[in-house]
């Protein structure tokens, strides 16, 4: 089997002590190996996926019969956008040690692999009543997601609502659940609302999680320039020239001739708005009513439970079926 480079500072002691306790069922050897390769999928999981992926598959091989080791190779596969993968190894995590942890980011994958329909199933499930409150968040958060890749933009906003939203306590999970509702607010065309939103979520992102400020900027009509970026050294130098021919006109009384490089200020400023008004108009213009109103669908109808499907609740009765196929599929590829 080949085995990739393991750094001198790994010694494996690293991972959790119930991951510690999972690999005391196999030789004391063997679990170190195990060990160091999944330190190494930590490690790397962020900022080098493809990286991780490699040393998760070197840990599976090494100890298939682990639910830690399976749900890291899932996640490793979830990263890299191995969906399918993923889906296996989380499933068989959750069948070795019982857990619903995993029960979010499953359905995720099934938004992945294009079934947002499953994902709603799954988020209707009794398994989520088994996770704890950032699990549910998580689910609420996937659910929505399902919601808009089906159309159902207005569902969408409805499902994010909750008293998980609307507390003004900080947890982990808060900076990513105002975003997503800022986002889903923005796509239904309510943008004040959405800026207010954006603003919140950036207030509780102390660690940068989200990219709340440049959707702020955006939304205000700022736009960043980068100081190395080379086409924007080339915008100044003709703004210069442009600048450099006014002030020469002005001293000799003469008309200068037109600098084909640049143009004044006042001209894009009156272009812009006039394309600004061309494209509202447009917009409006091309504006329909959202696909709950055309149906005669009442977005809110769901809010029993806003997970599932108004008309489509017997959903999740199905998706052990659905699971047992798909693992079977999977196992006939291996």
């Amino acid at each position: 089997m080949r085995r990739l480079p393991i750094p001198e500072d790994v010694t494996g002691r690293e991972v959790d002590a119930s991951v510690q306790q999972e690999l005391k069922s196999l030789p004391k050897g063997l679990a170190e190996d195990v060990a160091k390769n999944l330190v190494m999928v930590a490690r790397l999981l962020d900022t080098e996926p493809e990286q991780a992926y490699a040393y998760s598959r070197v840990a599976l091989r090494l100890a298939s019969r682990v639910a830690a080791v399976r749900e890291a190779a899932g996640f490793a596969s979830y990263v890299t956008e191995k969906y399918s993968e993923a889906l296996t190894e989380f499933r068989a995590s959750r069948r070795m040690n019982g857990s619903a942890e995993l029960w979010p980011v499953m359905a995720d994958c099934e938004r992945g692999l294009g079934r947002p329909e499953r994902a709603l199933a799954m988020a209707g499930a009794p398994e989520v009543q088994q996770l704890d409150r950032a699990g549910q968040v998580e689910m609420r958060l996937v659910a929505a997601g399902a919601r808009r890749d089906m159309g159902q933009s207005d569902a969408a906003v409805v499902t994010l609502q909750s008293s998980e939203l609307s507390s003004p306590a900080i947890h982990p999970w808060t900076a990513r659940l105002r975003y997503a509702y800022a986002d889903a607010l923005l796509d239904v065309g309510r943008e004040a609302d959405a800026r207010e939103w954006f603003a919140k979520a950036l207030e509780a992102d102390t660690s940068g999680t989200t990219d709340a400020s440049d959707r702020l900027a955006e939304l205000d009509g700022l736009e960043f320039v980068d100081a190395l970026d080379p086409e924007a050294d080339d915008l100044d130098s003709d703004d210069e020239v442009e600048i450099a021919a006014v002030a020469e006109t002005e001293e000799t009384g003469e008309t200068a001739e037109p600098v084909e490089a640049g143009v004044t200020v006042a001209t894009d400023v009156a272009e812009a708005v006039e394309d600004k008004d061309v494209e509202d108009k447009d917009a409006e213009d091309a504006e329909e009513e959202p696909e709950e109103k055309k149906a005669g669908v009442d977005p809110t109808a769901f809010l029993a439970s806003p997970f599932l499907e108004p008309d489509k609740a017997d959903d999740a009765d199905d998706l052990d079926d659905l699971e047992d196929e798909d693992d079977r599929d999977h196992d006939k590829r291996q």
